[in-house]
């Protein structure tokens, strides 16, 4: 794979065509390209909406701002990338618990280290609910990042969005009650014959500009 021709293609579609849907077997390399973000400690704080149908579309509408409203209409999906706002004791045996079926530990000693580790971490950035949604809201954003990316190596046009009234998505999904907060969401697709962003050249400062190299 050519990263640079990776990255150089990658754009935010601004116009999706509704006629084009992107396959399931595609929807599942991406879904588990999610699963496996990197995650500090592997904590996994998160999880992702994925909304397809035409149902919840509409459904999820109002939240948005009236210029992605047409991005979430028209996309063939749409992800929304929330963050827990609990890591309570039961969540992390659940991943202790995965991780020793997963074979991550050789002994014992290893696996109390290991819970031990992410504990005294999510200590560090759980001081009050708002720095951990900070702290989780950092990994969401990397998550992010890789689904653009990987979303163009299957030729799938992407678009980031922190255009909506999270309060009013939260309320329309009743996340709250799940204990998840959105965060971010992403829009994926094929852009329209008429977006405009697909036929300007990308533009990024020079080289020189960005790096320092010592």
């Amino acid at each position: 794979m050519n990263l640079n021709q990776l990255s150089q293609n990658r754009y935010t579609a601004k116009s999706y065509d509704p006629a084009r849907k992107i396959s399931l077997a595609d929807m599942d390399q991406l879904c588990q390209f999610l699963r496996y973000c990197p995650s500090s400690v592997n904590a996994q704080g998160w999880h992702f909406m994925v909304i397809g149908t035409e149902e919840a579309k509409k459904q999820i509408l109002p939240a948005f701002a009236g210029a992605n409203q047409p991005k979430v209409q028209n996309a063939s999906h749409t992800v929304i990338f929330c963050a827990k706002t609990s890591l309570d004791e039961t969540y992390l045996q659940k991943v202790l618990d995965k991780e020793e079926a997963d074979g991550r530990f050789a002994n014992e000693q290893q696996r109390q280290e290991n819970d031990a580790t992410r504990r005294y971490f999510i200590g560090l950035n759980n001081t009050s609910p708002e720095a951990l949604l900070n702290w989780q809201s950092k990994q969401l954003y990397i998550a992010l990042s890789g689904l653009l990316f990987s979303a163009q190596a299957l030729g799938i046009d992407s678009t980031p969005i922190e255009g909506f009234d999270a309060g009013k998505l939260d309320e329309i999904l009743q996340l709250k009650q799940k204990g998840l907060t959105s965060v971010v969401v992403a829009t994926l697709g094929y852009h329209a014959a008429d977006d405009f962003n697909a036929k300007l050249p990308k533009s990024r400062l020079d080289t020189e500009d960005l790096f320092t190299f010592l």
